[in-house]
């Protein structure tokens, strides 16, 4: 897929011939789908099937989503044979059990040009808006009008960093999971990693070869069993969505042992203390008075869904959320989420969870459409 914005007639049916560079006039399509990542890709395969016209529109330069800019040692939770988006397994990555973030940005460019999606970048949407009996996504390439648009824009870009007391005193270096790359650049110096989840355990594991780690938890993390991974994990979740299991994925714990987090767990480093009570100049203190010195804080603490283009819809209830059946929005039933977490659907933030999600939400999409009922059971 090419790196330019440009318009006119692709593969989908999307008549674009009436856009322009200032967005004078709109496209008409059926569907809009924004995000290039893996739910967005796993939409346009359903959409494709059921013989709807649409458009994915992706503010990235390349193909991948997200993955590209994953820190470099990151691998799956699971074998690619058990992380497929619809329609094609993911090959094996030579060499790996677990396949890596290269690997899989891979593995999502060839899946566009495998079902020849039609994928715009770097087009970024700035905002959807009611237009009559359309939404309109209005973008840096111009407008796109549309009976109904699917949201896939995830969290990556929307970093979370709670408001610990002192944070702007700390001399140190502060950083998100986001900007995290290599472990090499902390070698020898005092590191602190803070948050509960597979993203603090797993940088603080590779940190904890090159520097001195302190890991900082709200509360005590748990570990999952060694045997589980993302297969037992999704099929855990699909019983849950099936109503089949009374457990969830929570009750296994929060800490997959990947390898790499199962070699700290052996080296003795893999324990957590709680979360300090605020930021020093030089390192973190907690209530009793004692502190620790660090050159460096990584902050492991989540994300928050990137939904700001979608604010002209008010959809969003009183607590910031937005309220669904299943992937369609309450408050306006031409907007569907996917890929945000468990709230657009069980998995729908992992590989193999964003194409079930999308199935369903595809299907209803059809059904308002008239078009492909059948080809999308």
């Amino acid at each position: 897929m090419g790196a330019s914005a440009d318009t006119g007639t692709d593969s989908a049916g999307v008549d674009s011939a009436g856009v322009d560079s200032a967005g004078v006039d709109a496209a008409e399509t059926d569907v809009v789908v924004v995000g290039g990542g893996q739910a967005g890709l796993a939409a346009g395969y359903f959409l494709r099937r059921a013989k709807a016209r649409f458009v994915v529109l992706d503010d990235r330069a390349e193909p991948g989503g997200a993955w590209g800019d994953y820190w470099d040692s990151l691998r799956l939770f699971s074998p690619a044979a058990h992380s497929p988006l619809p329609g094609w397994w993911m090959p094996e990555e030579p060499g790996r059990e677990f396949p890596s973030a290269r690997h899989v940005t891979d593995y999502l460019a060839e899946y566009e040009r495998r079902y020849e999606l039609p994928v715009r970048r770097p087009v970024a949407v700035k905002e959807v808006r009611r237009a009559g009996d359309r939404l309109e996504a209005d973008t840096t390439a111009g407008t796109w009008r549309a009976r109904h648009v699917i949201s896939a824009t995830g969290t990556w870009c929307r970093p979370y960093t709670p408001d610990v007391p002192g944070r702007e005193l700390f001399e140190g270096r502060q950083l998100h999971t986001v900007e995290y790359r290599h472990s090499e650049d902390f070698a020898g110096q005092r590191v602190v990693v803070v948050g509960g989840g597979n993203s603090a355990a797993q940088i603080l594991a590779e940190l904890s070869e090159v520097a001195h780690t302190t890991w900082l938890t709200r509360r005590p993390p748990r570990l999952m069993p060694d045997d589980v991974d993302g297969r037992v994990l999704f099929e855990v979740a699909t019983r849950r969505a099936l109503g089949t299991a009374d457990g969830d994925v929570g009750s296994l714990g929060d800490i997959v042992m990947v390898p790499s987090v199962r070699r700290a767990r052996d080296r003795g480093v893999l324990k957590a203390q709680p979360m300090a009570e605020r930021l020093t100049r030089t390192g973190v203190a907690w209530a009793d008075g004692s502190e620790l010195a660090a050159d460096a804080i990584v902050w492991c603490t989540g994300f928050r869904p990137v939904l700001d283009h979608l604010a002209p819809l008010e959809p969003f209830d009183a607590d910031g959320r937005i309220p669904l059946d299943g992937a369609r929005s309450l408050r306006e039933p031409r907007l569907h989420l996917l890929g945000y977490g468990d709230w657009t659907g069980p998995a729908s933030a992992t590989l193999i969870g964003a194409g079930r999600a999308a199935k369903a939400a595809v299907a209803r999409i059809a059904e308002d459409l008239g078009t492909g009922r059948s080809r999308n059971r």
